[in-house]
């Protein structure tokens, strides 16, 4: 297990703010090189960032960035990113798709073109920057691919809701376990990683009850900190891991899970997907308190 991810280059998608963003400013703390593949380039009126104030940050943390405007729907645009951060960064260590599209809608109310968003992001998106990362992660020494997708657990309760999202965000875990089986030969890892609780960004502001659910959140960090072990982890021997951020964090000898907290007054709301038979970390139990 190495300690430090000093002079690797990852390549995030959707990494202009929130999560992506996060993820990308704890490897640069390390000296790491980010490129940042995502659509904003003008600020969104309702959401701060964009690529280049992104870069701004991962520099200003210590790394090296270089920002990309691509729509990870367009195979010419991702195998151009792919080949820019090649040129720039001499190849690719670790692969995190993070980039999503949500709409929480019951099948009568979703528009097929919102349908054909969330599937060409979530799930055919990953599998295609998966699959363009992929030649430049074989010649890596601990090469990683990263999903911000739940764990495949195949309940009525995850899709009856939301039948469309949830088929499309499984979509991104299936790549997962189809991945890690077809690349362990190679030593490439690919596993997964999610949130027991919903997490402080400005999107999930935006869509699951403004401020409230703000306050009832963790902060990014956790899934940044988590992110950052899994790629320290050696690849050949942790890969096709389906994790929640928490646990995991605990079983490596985090125990300080205070400082996460968005409120910490507030009472943490919980994400779904998360599994029955994935309770909080006893020193986290209730999750409530």
């Amino acid at each position: 297990m190495t300690e430090t991810l000093r002079g690797k280059t990852l390549f995030i998608t959707g990494g202009s703010r929130g999560i992506g963003l996060a993820i990308a400013k704890r490897a640069a703390t390390d000296g790491a090189n980010v490129a940042i593949a995502a659509k904003t380039a003008e600020p969104h009126p309702k959401l701060p960032g964009t690529i280049f104030t992104a870069a701004e940050e991962i520099e200003a943390a210590g790394g090296k960035a270089l920002p990309i405007v691509c729509d990870i729907r367009h195979d010419d645009q991702v195998e151009l990113a792919v080949e820019r951060t090649v040129a720039k960064f001499r190849g690719i260590d670790i692969c995190v798709n993070n980039a999503s599209a949500i709409s929480l809608t019951p099948a009568e109310a979703t528009e097929m073109k919102r349908f054909d968003l969330m599937h060409q992001i979530n799930t055919r998106g990953t599998f295609l920057v998966s699959k363009a990362c992929i030649p430049h992660l074989r010649k890596a020494d601990n090469p990683h691919i990263l999903m911000l997708s739940p764990p495949l657990d195949m309940k009525e309760e995850w899709f009856a809701p939301h039948t469309a999202y949830s088929i499309a965000k499984y979509g991104m875990s299936l790549c997962v376990l189809g991945l890690a089986g077809e690349l362990r030969s190679a030593g490439i890892a690919v596993n997964a990683l999610w949130p027991r609780t919903t997490i402080g960004t400005a999107a999930i502001g935006n869509l699951l009850g403004g401020d409230k659910v703000l306050k009832a959140s963790r902060t990014p960090e956790i899934l940044a900190d988590a992110a950052h072990m899994i790629f320290t982890k050696p690849a050949r021997d942790f890969t096709g891991n389906f994790l929640i951020d928490d646990t995991f964090l605990a079983e490596n000898s985090v125990t300080d899970f205070a400082k996460y907290r968005v409120d910490p007054s507030q009472h943490l709301a919980p994400d779904f997907f998360v599994p029955d038979d994935s309770p909080a970390p006893k020193s986290l139990a209730p999750l409530t308190d």
